[in-house]
């Protein structure tokens, strides 16, 4: 089967690899149509992703078609289309146990930790299927990707009317921004790039977006009246960034940091102290954030298509990829075709 390596930073190769075997019970056997390129394959390629080993299958954002069952189960057949969760924990550890799956202390990540879903072929646990009779296989690549800021959402836990302030528009300040907006929270966004805050004013609707290079807490003042947001998620991948976002969270207020970099994090005690602020952190999703998006999705409150941007056949892919790490492109997502 068709099979994409990354090798070593910088290098994906297209291999003929053998299909995997029969799934045991539990498990399914599924036939990969599409594989949404993730901020984590970006980073990989470059060398700067944490937790992560060459050479790698990568590609966790995934839309499949259940090819076989290791045995019968109620609610999935053959042919359904499913969205996967990657994220194969224990189910025993402390966090497991206390329903916090994607935090698991083994944790094992689909195109991270183990490979992935860059071939044309994967065994899965069946209980990581999210099925859907209704999304196209591109919708069910983002899902992931969506669940992702639906898991932050949920972790800052923003109120209806309440201030929000979004750092960085990439494709996870997207999601964060769009479940924000569905819990009714007034949200502005703070994004460097024009291009991006112009992508958020026509198909978010943001009124509000800064773009970082003037004195931004005092231009977040002077729109609301004094205030600041009582609610950030950072959600840039940048270090600077991430340590500069307490300075806009309101005294009492929530910083909710989505992005993961390689580095240490300083914060100024007297600044955490002052504010009363709670920082939160959020990792991966849980089956319900998967839930979630699908619902979101196949009611029409969120289209994922307003996220997808770039696509190529896994025999263009390894071509196309460098180009889509030009920020020049306009890239926000990207799918693969198996």
């Amino acid at each position: 089967m068709k099979t994409i390596v990354l090798e070593e930073p910088g290098c994906f190769q297209l291999k003929e690899t053998p299909a995997p075997s029969s799934p045991a019970p539990g498990e399914a056997l599924v036939r990969v149509r599409r594989v949404g390129v993730c901020g984590t394959d970006l980073h990989a390629f470059r060398g700067k992703q944490p937790f992560f080993t060459y050479p790698r299958i990568v590609g966790h954002e995934l839309g499949v078609e259940i090819v076989a069952l290791g045995r019968p189960e109620p609610h999935l057949k053959v042919g359904d289309r499913c969205a996967v969760e990657p994220y194969i924990n224990c189910g025993r550890c402390i966090a497991c146990r206390r329903g916090k799956t994607n935090c698991c202390v083994n944790l094992q990540v689909l195109g991270v930790h183990i490979d992935g879903g860059m071939r044309e072929m994967l065994t899965v646990p069946v209980a990581k299927l999210h099925r859907s009779e209704t999304l196209s296989l591109d919708q069910l690549a983002l899902v992931e990707m969506l669940a992702i800021g639906a898991h932050a959402v949920r972790r800052g836990q923003p109120e209806a009317g309440e201030w929000v302030l979004v750092v960085g528009a990439g494709p996870i300040g997207l999601s964060v921004i769009r479940f924000a907006q569905l819990l009714r929270a007034r949200v502005i966004v703070l994004e460097i790039s024009e291009q991006r805050r112009e992508y958020c004013r026509k198909h978010f609707d943001i009124e509000f977006c800064l773009d970082g290079k003037t004195e931004v807490a005092a231009e977040l003042q002077g729109r609301l009246d004094g205030d600041l947001p009582t609610t950030v998620f950072e959600a840039t991948g940048n270090l600077n960034a991430m340590m500069q976002s307490v300075q806009y969270v309101a005294n009492g207020g929530k910083l909710t940091l989505v992005s993961l970099v390689q580095g240490d994090l300083t914060f100024r005690d007297t600044e955490l102290h002052r504010r009363e602020l709670t920082l939160l952190r959020s990792r991966n999703a849980t089956g319900a954030d998967f839930a979630w998006v699908i619902e979101m999705v196949e009611g029409g409150k969120i289209e994922p298509g307003l996220w997808l941007t770039h696509r190529a056949p896994a025999e263009g892919m390894i071509a196309a990829f460098p180009e889509w790490l030009n920020p020049e492109r306009g890239v926000i997502k990207a799918v693969v075709e198996f």
